[in-house]
């Protein structure tokens, strides 16, 4: 195969971006692909065969349209621009389609892969979305960072926040504390997201005014939330009641995305989860939009994509769980 050189011009902020701290980035731009990246000055030079070209060039001028748009381009980012440039998934719809919302403490929030891509627009288009798949695919920090941006713009006044009060057998009586006390130990990846977005003291002060509302999804029944924009969290430890129950809060200006892992049911039948029957009844239904997000679209550490690929290969074969396995 023939090798050849291409150079990226780049402005200086793009630069940094795309070598990283200590070139790390650049390092992991070269294993993926075995090219050479130099900078001449005014950018990259990339050297290698015709294909690792081409893809190395994808992902630099991928954490470049990052560095552009205001977001800080973490190891993460470079570790998902590989993977999607990798399995063909490229850049359109992601950076390069100029996808973002308002920026956090750490600069604007562009989407990592072509599915958060996807899930972004989704949720601006569909007053019901559904966001499902393993952990550290970005499901849950995504709709924080875009409730937290409609509410910012005062484009909904309220930001709702509600989950199942199941965690690997607790419930929130056990817990010391008033509610906010019982329930914010299970929020906790929302509140991360939020205090990000917004800071810790704005998130305080909303709460304290009551635009951002934490509760167990049993303090939903008998409300309707209007002008909200409501976030469900862990959905997948929902009894199918609960689920239609909250799915018929909605109200007038309301909006909704429902989160959850299917593979990470907590309930002692985990036939019982409301989350499976829901995606199923409601696909095609008007205004509703459905993103499943597979182990691909993992953006924590590398690690946990290999974890979520081994146990989807372990339930690829039909095993049971061993937990299930022990309560029979």
């Amino acid at each position: 195969m023939a090798r050849d050189s291409e150079f990226v011009p780049l402005n200086d902020a793009e630069l940094r971006a795309v070598i990283g701290p200590n070139s790390r980035h650049v390092a992991l731009i070269e294993d993926a692909f075995k090219v050479l990246v130099e900078a001449p000055g005014g950018g990259v030079s990339v050297n290698g065969g015709t294909r690792d070209r081409s893809d190395a060039r994808q992902v630099i001028e991928d954490l470049a349209k990052r560095a552009a748009m205001g977001a800080e381009v973490t190891e993460a980012d470079v570790r998902a621009a590989l993977g999607q440039a990798r399995g063909g998934k490229g850049t359109p719809g992601m950076a390069a389609a100029g996808v973002s919302l308002p920026g956090g403490k750490r600069g604007a929030i562009v989407p990592k892969t072509k599915a958060q891509a996807a899930y972004l627009d989704m949720l601006g288009r569909c007053e019901l979305s559904f966001g499902v798949g393993p952990a550290g695919t970005g499901k849950t920090f995504l709709a924080a960072a875009y409730g937290a941006s409609l509410l910012r713009r005062g484009q909904v006044d309220r930001l709702v926040i509600t989950r199942p009060a199941v965690e690997a057998g607790e419930k929130l009586g056990f817990l010391p504390g008033d509610l906010n006390e019982k329930v914010d130990p299970y929020l906790a990846p929302i509140w991360e997201a939020l205090n990000d977005i917004l800071g810790a003291e704005d998130v305080q002060r909303r709460r304290d005014k009551g635009e951002i509302e934490a509760a167990p999804i049993a303090f939903m029944r008998g409300r309707t939330l209007s002008h909200a924009f409501v976030i469900v969290d862990e959905a997948q430890n929902t009894s199918r009641l609960q689920m239609k129950m909250v799915l018929t809060r909605l109200g007038e200006g309301a909006r909704m995305v429902v989160t959850g892992d299917p593979s990470q049911i907590d309930l002692l039948n985990p036939r019982d989860s409301g989350l499976a029957h829901a995606l199923r009844i409601l696909d095609g239904v008007k205004g509703v939009g459905i993103l499943k997000f597979e182990a691909s679209d993992v953006v924590r550490h590398a690690m946990v994509e290999r974890i979520v690929r081994a146990y989807d290969a372990d339930a690829a074969k039909g095993r049971p769980a061993p937990d299930l396995e022990d309560s029979e």
